[in-house]
C-alpha cells in the first residue's frame, strides 16, 4: 500500500508561513510592500542625487577617494534598484515553465552586482597604487566638505532602508552596502583633513584602498551567497546529513533517502525526500509530523515528502548490491541513505 502524499497543506504557503506570503503578517514588523518600495525609492533618490554631485566635485578636486566613493554609491543605487525590481518580480504568481515564479531574478542580480563590485574595485586599486607612487595635487578642502555631506546622505539613506523589511536578503544587502559606504566617507573625510593640514597627498590614495577593501568584501560575499543558491546548495546554516538523521530517528520511520535541501531564493528553503515507514505506520500522520518538525527546528516550510510503507524492494535502495534497478525506487539513489542507528553518510 502506497502512502504517497503531496498535499498543498505541506508546503506552508499561507500568509503566516516562514518565507512565504506578503499579505497581513507577511512582514514581521508590519510594514507593507508598498511602504517598503516607498522607503527604498527615497533612499535611491538621496543616493543617486548625491552620487552625481560627487563625481563632478571629485573631478574638480582631483580626488580619487571621492570618485571611488561615488563608484561605491553607484553600486548602492544598483542594489536598491535590484531590490525594487525583485519585489515586483517575486510578487508575480508562478505560471508556465517558471514553476517557482521569478524569485531567482534576485539571485541573478546579486551575482551581477557582486561581479561588478569586484571589477570596479580592481580598477580603483590599480589607480590608487599608481597615485601612491606619483600623487597628484588634491583639493583637501573640497574633499572634506563633500565627504561630510556624504556622511549625512548615507545616514539618511540607511535610516530609510532600515524602515523597510530587512528580512529580505536583497534589502539587507542594500542596507549593508550603504553602511559600508558610510564608513568609506568617514575615511575619505579623514584623508581630506590630512591632505589639508599636512599636505600628505598619498592619504587620498590610501583612503581609496580602504574603499577597495570594502568593495571586494561586499562583492565576494554577494558572489559566494548567490553562487551557492544557483548551484542548489543547502542553506549555509542547515546540515543535510543532520536533517536526514533527525527525520530517520522519528518512529515509525525506517529510512530516508533522496533527500534534497536547496534555496529557492534568499530566505526560502525547500526540501524533498522519500520516507519509508513501518508497514503498520500511518503515512499521512508521519508526513504531518515530519513537516511540523522541519518547520519548528529548521524553519523549512516548503516541503515535498513522499511517504511509503517499507517493502523489501524499497528497503534495498542505496544498499551495496541490494536489489535491481527494476525493483528499487530509482536506479541511482541521490545522496546518502539515512536510517535509525549508526550508518555511513
Amino acid at each position: 500500500m502506497s502512502g504517497h502524499d503531496h498535499a498543498h497543506d505541506g508546503h506552508g504557503h499561507g500568509p503566516g508561513s516562514d518565507g512565504h506570503g506578503h499579505g497581513p503578517g507577511g512582514h514581521s514588523h508590519g510594514v507593507s510592500a508598498d511602504a517598503d518600495r516607498r522607503w527604498l525609492a527615497i533612499a535611491l533618490a538621496l543616493i543617486g542625487g548625491f552620487m552625481a554631485v560627487e563625481v563632478v566635485i571629485g573631478v574638480m578636486a582631483n580626488s580619487l577617494a571621492l570618485i571611488s566613493d561615488a563608484a561605491h554609491m553607484l553600486t548602492d543605487a544598483v542594489s536598491i534598484v535590484l531590490a525594487l525590481i525583485a519585489m515586483r518580480l517575486a510578487a508575480r504568481p508562478a505560471r508556465g515553465g517558471f514553476t517557482y515564479g521569478l524569485k531567482r531574478a534576485e539571485i541573478l542580480s546579486a551575482q551581477a552586482n557582486g561581479l561588478t563590485l569586484i571589477l570596479l574595485a580592481l580598477w580603483l586599486a590599480y589607480e590608487a597604487v599608481r597615485r601612491l607612487m606619483d600623487p597628484p595635487p588634491v583639493e583637501g578642502g573640497l574633499v572634506v566638505v563633500t565627504a561630510l555631506a556624504g556622511i549625512v546622505v548615507n545616514v539618511a539613506a540607511a535610516w530609510c532602508i532600515s524602515r523597510a523589511n530587512r528580512s529580505a536578503l536583497v534589502v539587507e544587502g542594500a542596507y549593508q552596502h550603504i553602511l559600508n559606504d558610510l564608513f568609506a566617507f568617514i575615511g575619505t573625510a579623514i584623508a581630506g583633513v590630512i591632505v589639508l593640514t599636512t599636505g600628505f597627498r598619498q592619504a587620498d590614495a590610501i583612503a581609496t584602498l580602504v574603499v577597495v577593501v570594502l568593495m571586494l568584501k561586499a562583492g565576494y560575499g554577494l558572489v559566494r551567497e548567490s553562487g551557492r543558491i544557483l548551484l542548489e546548495a543547502a542553506p549555509a546554516h542547515v546540515d543535510p546529513d543532520a536533517v536526514g538523521d533527525r527525520l530517520a530517528g522519528q518512529p515509525p520511520v525506517t529510512e530516508v533517502h533522496d533527500l534534497h535541501i536547496w534555496t529557492i531564493t534568499s530566505g526560502q528553503a525547500a526540501l524533498s525526500a522519500h520516507v519509508l515507514v513501518e508497514p503498520a505506520g500511518d503515512c499521512h500522520a508521519v508526513r504531518r509530523d515530519l513537516e511540523a518538525l522541519l518547520d519548528k527546528e529548521y524553519g523549512i516550510t516548503h516541503t515535498t515528502l513522499q511517504v511509503d510503507h517499507a517493502q523489501d524492494s524499497l528497503l534495498t535502495v542505496g544498499r551495496a548490491g541490494g536489489g535491481s534497478a527494476g525493483d528499487a525506487h530509482c536506479a541511482d539513489a541521490h545522496g546518502p541513505v539515512h536510517r535509525q542507528g549508526p550508518h555511513d553518510h
